[in-house]
Order: structure tokens, then sequence, then C-alpha cells
């Protein structure tokens, strides 16, 4: 009953997480907002929507290991799975702008992560190990300043250059022209606005009735298994409510667009650390308990290695199939840890 719960919850999630983009998305076009602010704003927290609700609710609801461990196993997964698979279906073309800018604010994430999760490492050995609520209001700080960044950069320069593969003829995108360019792809599929309102409704409800299935069909799969909350959000939870982001990205590579791939797990993971956490720490505390040193040194590793492929991998400026070979064997031998350990 409890597996039944949780897929039940994570498909309302998802599709409502798809119907309150949509409805949303058609609203601010109908009041004339532009679209690369829908772009940045709606379609960018839609996409992460299944990680708020899941984090928030588990915080409501005093899971906070579930909080943690699914920001930390989601990131891990966009990163090293999602990231990978996408290396393997297409090389992935790397902006150099996505090297200098966009993915080292993806690495700054797992430093801040770090540092906010690890008081012990900072203020020594009396300290407790927590994500208090002055973190994640410092979290959510620091994504409004990388909001503003990235506005400021997608207005600014709305197309670049690739760079490093001489058979790349057509522009790509930074993180939040990812986002922008998939708005624009649906920009014809108008609606009415009763319509678009009726479908935030709708996908609201679903996101935060579907958000507390899969919280208590997860907790009972932990009880029953005898394993803990953490292992569970690490693995199944996290790896679940990052599916929309794994079909889009593996969508967009197949298309040849992966630059929007590449936008997607950047925007993603800066979004879960900074946003997702930060507004779960802001409503509840956060106690590390079972989210170990070892799963965030494997953050920080993921996120390094996607940036070195990206700089200094066998094709200047983008990731190969072998590296994504490579990044999706890390995913496995993590999760093979994850599972010998429990």
């Amino acid at each position: 009953m409890d597996f039944v719960l949780f897929i039940i919850g994570l498909a309302a999630i998802i599709k409502g997480a798809d119907w309150l983009t949509d409805g949303a998305a058609s609203i601010a076009r109908h009041f004339g907002i532009p679209t690369i602010v829908v772009g940045l704003t709606i379609v960018a927290m839609g996409s992460s929507a299944p990680e708020l609700v899941v984090s928030v609710m588990s915080a409501i609801e005093g899971n906070v290991d579930m909080a943690l461990g699914n920001v930390v196993g989601s990131n891990i997964f966009n990163i090293l799975a999602i990231m990978g698979i996408t290396a393997m279906v297409s090389p992935v073309i790397v902006d150099r702008a996505n090297v200098l800018y966009d993915v080292p604010f993806l690495i700054l994430s797992s430093v801040c992560l770090a540092i906010a999760a690890f008081d012990t490492f900072i203020n020594g050995s009396n300290a407790t190990n927590s994500i208090s609520r002055t973190d994640g209001l410092l979290l959510l700080c620091i994504f409004s300043i990388f909001m503003s960044y990235t506005m400021a950069i997608a207005r600014n320069n709305k197309h670049r250059e690739p760079v490093g593969n001489a058979n790349a003829d057509k522009e790509v995108t930074s993180v939040g022209n990812a986002a922008d360019s998939s708005v624009e792809s649906n920009e014809d599929a108008t609606m009415k606005p009763m319509k678009a309102v009726l479908l935030c409704i709708v996908g609201l409800a679903c996101l935060i009735a579907g958000g507390d299935m899969l919280v208590d069909g997860a907790s009972g799969i932990a009880s029953s298994l005898g394993v803990s909350q953490s292992i569970i959000a690490l693995t199944i939870v996290s790896s679940g409510t990052s599916a929309p982001e794994l079909a889009a990205s593996v969508m967009a590579a197949r298309k040849g667009d992966t630059a929007m791939a590449l936008g997607n797990v950047v925007g993603s993971v800066v979004f879960n650390v900074f946003f997702v956490l930060g507004c779960a720490a802001t409503v509840c505390p956060l106690g590390i308990g079972g989210v170990s040193v070892t799963d965030i040194v494997v953050l920080l590793v993921a996120s390094i290695t996607l940036w070195a492929f990206c700089k200094f991998g066998n094709t200047f400026y983008t990731i190969t199939r072998i590296e994504g070979t490579v990044m999706v064997l890390m995913a496995i031998a993590y999760y093979a840890y994850l599972i010998l350990n429990i």
C-alpha cells in the first residue's frame, strides 16, 4: 500500500507541476509578461516543483531526513545520471559562458550546501550539524542574486556562439535561455484565461496532495524495509522527483539541443539548493540526520567533474559520450555504495 501511495503521489506532483507551469505561463503571456521572464521564473520553478513540494512537506511533517536527502539525492542524480545519459545520447556542446559563469554557480551551490550543513567543521565539535532558518534565508538571498544575474545575462546576450565543435553551426543558449526556449516552443499552445487559471488551481492541488502522499508512502516504505528515510530520499524519492528533468534533457539531446539539456540540469541543481532547500529550512530547521559527509562529498565531486569535463575533456567545451558513460558509472557506484551500507 505504501508503494502504491508513493507512485500515485509521484504521478500527481509530476502532472501537477506540468499543469501549473502551462497555466501560469499562459497567464503571464496573456498579460504581456516577457517570455524571458516567464522562462526564468515560472518554467524553471515548475521543473523544480516536485523537489520543492516534497522537501517542504517533509519539513512541515518533521521528516527532515527526507527533506535534505531529497535535495542532495536529486542533485547527484541530475549531475551524474541525467547529464551522463544525455551525453551518451548526444555529445553535449558547451557554450564558453556556461563554463565561465553557469557551471561554477553549480559548484557554488554544492559548496554553500556543505558549509550550511556541517557546522562542526566551522564551529567545532560542540556545534550541531543542521541547516537553520538563518541558513535558509541566506540561501534564498543567494538565489535572488542568481536569478538577477541570469536574467541580466539572458536579456543582454540572448544568443551565444558555441565553441569547440567545428560541426556545430547553430546558436546555443545559457541556463536562462534554455528555460526561455522551452517557453518559446509552447507559445502557440495558448489557452483562455479562465482555463489557465483553472489549470493552475488543479495543478497546485495535485502538487500539494501528491506531495503529501509521496512523503507518507516513502516514509512507510522506509519503515517496512527497516532503512532510514534518508536512504529512501537519496535513492527512490530523489530519482522519482527528477524524472521531469531526465525526460526533458534526453528529449532535448535527441533533438540536438544539448545546450538546453545542460541548462536544465544546472538550473535545477541551483534551484534545489538555493530555493528548495532555502524554503524548506525557513519553514523548519533541518537536522542533517542520515545525510552523511560522504553524500555531500559525492555531490561536490560530481559538480567539479561536470565542470572539468566541460573545460578539460577530450574535446574542448564538449561532454563526450565516453565522459557521459563515466558519469553514469559514478552514479551507479554511488547507489551501490548506499545499498551495500544499508
